[in-house]
């Protein structure tokens, strides 16, 4: 295996509003390309930053309660001006890029909106494409790869780049252990988060899910976590505040480097040593937990749970609070009643 030599990935968050139509869309992509050129050219002389991470809604966020909103208004196919500005100046900087996160539509689901994020090489090549799993429901009323019926794309791509096996997924998909189980099971080493986790689960405690998962993720997988959080005020997308935050930690939990919850937009700077994670994966015996999973033993967890709402008019706040109740019902089981 090649070795790869010691990068800084840069992790940028932004504090900008949110469009409410695609025209608006641009002046949040002007801003995350100033970013790029003072992360990867303002940083040159101290860190050679190969790899540059925005957060979850860095282009538009789901600011309508049903997705036919989305749809009419914010959706966007793959190529898209926005991504092509991005792709650019990937290649102009010589980096990769995770994108922030887009309102997608694709072709073959003309009535279905995803929220999507892209790795972009120095050659300006999209290498994959990750559509949030776990939407933050109810909320969130974009859909899910799980929502397609034999949905044919990978819904995990992990990509084998001069950095390392690079997977991604974004915000609350993170709560859910099983998302990036299945990313190392594919070989991924650098686990990238793009989020705009909400207050007040930020990272300072006694609520500080952001920083308790991110730990957590990267001790039970092995992995570098890479975590770029939106840092935008109450008054840019109401009714919620973004902590900021964003932070990057080793394949043992250790923080490398962390924004200042609350402090808006700021590029974070961090070490990824791919070889040294390799290292440990290779000789530890001890906290191997990739190796020491029983599999055969977690049969609740192969059960179907959240049901599949493929279609726009299905995916509605007021639809998916019904949908919850009746699989929260479900999974409760039969009510008791007193003999």
């Amino acid at each position: 295996m090649e070795s790869i030599t010691p990068y800084y990935v840069a992790l940028c968050q932004v504090d900008q509003s949110n469009p409410t139509n695609r025209e608006a869309m641009s002046e949040n992509t002007d801003r995350m390309l100033a970013i790029m050129e003072k992360a990867v050219v303002g940083y040159q002389p101290f860190h050679d930053v190969k790899l540059v991470v925005f957060p979850e809604f860095g282009h538009a966020a789901p600011v309508y309660p049903t997705a036919q909103e989305l749809l009419e208004h914010l959706a966007l196919p793959v190529e898209n001006e926005h991504i092509d500005r991005i792709r650019n100046k990937a290649r102009e900087l010589q980096c990769y890029v995770q994108t922030a996160s887009f309102l997608e539509v694709d072709p073959q689901w003309p009535d279905t909106v995803f929220n999507t994020t892209l790795l972009i090489s120095p050659e300006g090549e999209i290498l994959s494409r990750y559509r949030k799993t776990h939407p933050w429901i109810p909320w969130e009323v974009h859909a899910s790869p799980h929502d397609i019926p034999d949905y044919a794309d990978d819904p995990f791509p992990v990509v084998d780049t001069p950095l390392g096996r690079l997977g991604v997924a974004t915000c609350y998909d993170w709560l859910f252990p099983e998302v990036l189980r299945e990313l190392a099971l594919r070989g991924c080493e650098v686990m990238i988060r793009i989020s705009a986790y909400m207050d007040p689960w930020g990272a300072v405690p006694p609520m500080d899910w952001w920083t308790v998962i991110n730990r957590a993720r990267a001790i039970e997988n092995t992995a570098y976590v890479l975590a770029c959080n939106q840092a935008a005020t109450d008054g840019k997308y109401p009714p919620f505040s973004w902590p900021g935050g964003s932070m990057a930690v080793d394949y043992d939990g250790r923080i490398l480097a962390q924004a200042a919850p609350g402090a808006g937009e700021q590029i974070v700077i961090a070490p990824v040593h791919v070889d040294a994670l390799r290292y440990e994966r290779r000789r530890r015996q001890g906290h191997a937990f990739l190796a020491h999973r029983r599999t055969e033993l977690y049969s609740e967890q192969q059960k179907p749970a959240f049901p599949s709402s493929a279609t726009a008019k299905q995916r509605t706040v007021a639809g998916l609070n019904q949908a919850i109740t009746q699989t929260k019902e479900r999974l409760a089981g039969p009510p008791e009643h007193d003999a």
